[in-house]
């Protein structure tokens, strides 16, 4: 069936399924008018998926996009979180995307590792890994150690042993051709000199052999930033794979939420380093009684405020999906605080997005700073598309 056969075939009953809302709406809104700034949205449709760009810009050759294929699935009965996870497998299994999966920018010594969570709200299960290597579809591993074990997170080597006593295909290497290319690159731009080994940075020692001075991993970290971002500007990199995620929010018609968020992490971390994706309350949260909110971006802004979670705690005190998101970019904005997070203007030079639906099915897209050029995918029963996100700030991030 094509999408456009099973929109059409599943808008009754869609209709028919969607409810009052029960959080904060405008009773001055209709139902079926958006209304306030374009990343604002109070209709209650249901079935329902939002997330990033990355989700509707990557088929890897096949006819559906991740949010397509989760959406169809949801249509078609299958449970919210299976059909979410079947969905970023096909970026994740996409050797053109960047930022996740197969093909994702490796690690600072070339090594691709992999973050994912997911929750489903009505079981309250939940499950991730971090720094897995070797398997494609760390959402699939994270689901099952929702489903199998008694655990939230497991993480490394541990993470690929038990994905290997499950099945799962261990490869020896996640590059393609083109992520270690690019790699190499990086590696050219940090330290055109010399290409210090992984031995040498471990052991504080410097190419000479002589003790490095204590602050040595500092400048060592900033060059390398700099470095990537030097790869963005020249267009190398696609500034949504740099900061690398997918992030999956879902609400059926039933009213039953789950999420799912995959990630190769920020571009040339150091190894072992876990961002925000496999922690859950920091780059996904669920909650089935109220709403679910995703994240891409800078993942230690999203760990050190437990955004996610606390975009769900807003909407449970009332907010819209929107005034949660914003709130928590203002709390990021506020504890902002190193000068080395901030631009000229004393503002973060970082970016983070959230994607954010609740359980009536509104929901919104926003981000640190908006732009005509930054937008969020929706799936609904208009199709997907994609929407533009709503800054708390303006201007680039950097500068």
């Amino acid at each position: 069936m094509d999408r456009r056969h099973f929109v059409r075939t599943s808008a009754a009953g869609m209709a028919a399924a969607a409810a009052p809302s029960t959080l904060s709406a405008d009773p001055g809104v209709s139902d079926t008018e958006p209304a306030g700034a374009p990343a604002v949205h109070v209709r209650r449709a249901r079935p329902l998926c939002v997330a990033d760009v990355s989700s509707i810009r990557y088929r890897n050759g096949g006819p559906e996009s991740a949010i397509e294929r989760a959406f169809r699935g949801i249509t078609e009965g299958e449970d919210v979180l299976d059909a979410i996870v079947a969905g970023v497998n096909i970026p994740e299994l996409d050797p053109e995307e960047r930022g996740i999966g197969y093909g994702g920018l490796p690690n600072a010594d070339g090594v691709v590792q992999l973050d994912s969570c997911l929750m489903h709200g009505p079981r309250r299960w939940a499950g991730g890994v971090a720094g897995i290597e070797g398997v494609r579809t760390p959402s699939r591993v994270a689901k099952a150690v929702a489903e199998l074990t008694d655990h939230h997170l497991i993480v490394g080597e541990g993470a690929r042993e038990f994905a290997r006593s499950l099945g799962f295909e261990i490869e020896d290497d996640l590059n393609t051709p083109a992520s270690r290319a690019l790699w190499l690159e990086w590696k050219r731009r940090v330290d055109p000199g010399h290409w210090l080994d992984p031995e040498e940075r471990r052991s504080g020692q410097s190419r000479r052999g002589e003790e490095t001075d204590p602050d040595a991993r500092r400048r060592y970290q900033e060059a390398a930033l700099a470095a990537g971002l030097s790869m963005v500007e020249d267009g190398l990199i696609d500034p949504d794979s740099f900061w690398g995620t997918t992030s999956l929010e879902a609400v059926n018609a039933d009213g039953d939420i789950c999420g799912v968020t995959t990630t190769s992490g920020l571009s040339w971390k150091i190894p072992g380093r876990a961002g925000d994706s496999p922690i859950l309350g920091a780059g996904q949260y669920v909650d089935n009684d109220v709403g679910a909110a995703g994240s891409t971006g800078r993942g230690e802004a999203n760990l050190f405020n437990c955004a996610s979670f606390l975009i769900v705690e807003f909407m449970r005190q009332g907010m819209s999906p929107k005034d949660a998101g914003m709130a928590a970019l203002g709390r990021i904005r506020d504890n902002t605080v190193e000068p080395r997070l901030l631009n000229e203007r004393g503002l973060p030079s970082f970016d983070v997005r959230f994607f954010v639906l609740n359980k009536a099915g509104e929901y919104a897209g926003v981000a640190m700073y908006g732009s005509s050029e930054s937008s969020f995918a929706v799936c609904d029963e208009n199709g997907a598309r994609e929407e533009p996100l709503e800054g708390l700030l303006e201007g680039p991030p950097r500068g």
